[in-house]
């Protein structure tokens, strides 16, 4: 079975820390999100620090010398420059052989790590990979936005893929539309703004969500009917079904389009709010330590959102 970790900062924020409850708006936002609680890290906490825990935390299952290769996705970059993932590498004192990058994706990207995993692997560049996902986005998001401050949290995955995982991952569905750029941005800070940061809301993180929702309405359920096909499989052949999780409005809807039934398709949006690329992981060690997931059990995933970027996978365990 697939070995995964998760680091989550240690403050809670609840909707009544944000003001959720404090009027009918509010309220109704609360209830259509679906998320009662996120974690959020502290002024001395950074993606790079969870990203440090969750890898120790597998490292106590797994030879951690046998890595030789980390893939380390991330929006919440420690500097513009050197990577993080080199700084991970001599903070979790691995083999200089190690090979070592970040790619920038947002809620697709535990999916682009999987392919890009499965490819070292069987193309004989790297044996075992630790793929990292490490998301700081309340560092991005002003103080005043309350909706988004209630959608997003804060969190860390690391995942071991080795030969047989990556033997036991099926055909990719991966795909792109940067039309929706606008969509889904930090405007500040790269080189738009000769690299110069800013506290003004309309610099920080902005999210259209009725254009994030139509994309994802219109794209993913495609995403998932191509990757059935590559894989030559239909819906039935699917034990379970795990997406990004977004928000429970956005996942209703998905699977009502996708029509997959309730107890095949997993949620778990309410403790940990919406953690981008760590979403995936994170749904996928809940359910198969409840249980839900089993040996010989093929599990479909998809992950969708700022780019516009998605991706689709199965994986039978």
């Amino acid at each position: 079975m697939i070995k995964i970790e998760v680091a989550l900062p240690e403050k809670i924020v609840t909707n009544d820390d944000l003001g959720l409850n404090d009027n009918d708006k509010l309220k109704r936002l609360g209830k259509k999100l679906g998320i009662q609680e996120r974690r959020v890290c502290g002024d001395e906490e950074t993606a790079l620090s969870l990203a440090v825990i969750a890898c120790e935390k597998l490292f106590k299952s797994i030879d951690s010398s046998k890595i030789d290769f980390i893939i380390y996705c991330t929006q919440s970059p420690e500097y513009f420059l050197p990577t993080t993932a080199c700084v991970l590498q001599e903070k979790l004192r691995l083999n200089k052989s190690v090979g070592a990058f970040d790619y920038n994706l947002g809620c697709s990207g535990y999916i682009y790590g999987l392919a890009m995993a499965k490819s070292f692997i069987q193309t004989g560049i790297a044996s075992n990979i630790l793929l990292v996902t490490s998301e700081a986005y309340s560092k991005h998001i002003h103080e005043d936005d309350t909706s988004n401050r209630a959608i997003f949290g804060d969190a860390a995955t690391a995942t071991l893929i080795d030969g047989d995982i990556a033997n036991s991952i099926g055909q990719f569905n991966l795909g792109s539309d940067g039309a929706g750029k606008e969509n889904l941005i930090v405007k500040a800070g790269g080189g738009q703004t000769n690299f110069r940061t800013s506290e003004k809301r309309e610099d920080k993180f902005f999210m259209n969500g009725p254009e994030v929702f139509k994309f994802t309405l219109d794209n993913v359920p495609a995403s998932i009917n191509d990757c059935l096909a590559k894989n030559e499989m239909n819906l039935d052949d699917v034990n379970y079904m795990i997406l990004h999780q977004a928000n429970s409005y956005m996942l209703k809807n998905l699977r009502k389009k996708i029509g997959i039934d309730e107890n095949r398709f997993y949620s778990n949006v309410s403790k940990v709010g919406n953690t981008v690329s760590s979403t995936i992981p994170i749904a996928l060690k809940d359910a198969i330590e409840n249980g839900l997931i089993k040996k010989n059990d093929c599990v479909l995933l998809s992950g969708f959102g700022v780019g516009y970027s998605w991706g689709s996978t199965v994986i039978k365990f």
